[in-house]
């Protein structure tokens, strides 16, 4: 979907990592290596991004660190965009309407740090989870919103691993 609207690879890919979370945060070096790009061509998308004010820059150590501007009247319009364009939206939707008591829906793993590896893992936390629907969720999902999804279930909040709240029933 945002693809065909964007056709720079290296900006979309710039536009997940920040948009997805505004907790991610990047220098130039640690974007290039991380994306398998040149820092020329990350330098040029980041420029582009900064100069439309969605990122902002940071100076520390004698290094710029980028970050998401949630102050930009279109943050919450992009960060909606890119949760669509992931299918994050999609997959909510259908575990609230299928899974039972569902406290809490988190996204870890690669996608929690921003990093697009086509291998979305949700964290399902609540009561009474309908377990025989997990299996078949996956295949669902995954033929839904064109990603690998893994499901981990459990009755107890993530502490020290890295996440993005989807859903909270409170």
């Amino acid at each position: 979907m945002l693809n065909q609207l964007i056709t720079s690879k290296t900006r979309l890919r710039l536009l997940l990592k920040f948009f997805i979370s505004q907790a991610n945060r990047g220098y130039l070096n640690g974007l290039a290596n991380e994306m398998g790009e040149s820092t020329n061509s990350i330098r040029k998308e980041l420029n582009h991004l900064y100069g439309a004010g969605y990122l902002k820059k940071v100076k520390q150590d004698n290094k710029i660190e980028y970050k998401v501007n949630i102050d930009h009247p279109l943050y919450e319009t992009l960060r909606k965009v890119v949760l669509k364009h992931l299918g994050l939206e999609d997959l909510v939707e259908v575990v609230l309407e299928r899974m039972g008591n569902v406290e809490y829906i988190l996204l870890i793993g690669d996608y929690a740090k921003g990093i697009d590896s086509g291998n979305i893992e949700v964290f399902l936390i609540g009561n009474d989870l309908n377990f025989n629907y997990i299996a078949q969720l996956e295949n669902k999902i995954e033929k839904l919103i064109g990603r690998k999804v893994s499901f981990y279930l459990s009755s107890n909040l993530l502490e020290n691993q890295p996440h993005i709240k989807l859903y909270s029933k409170d």
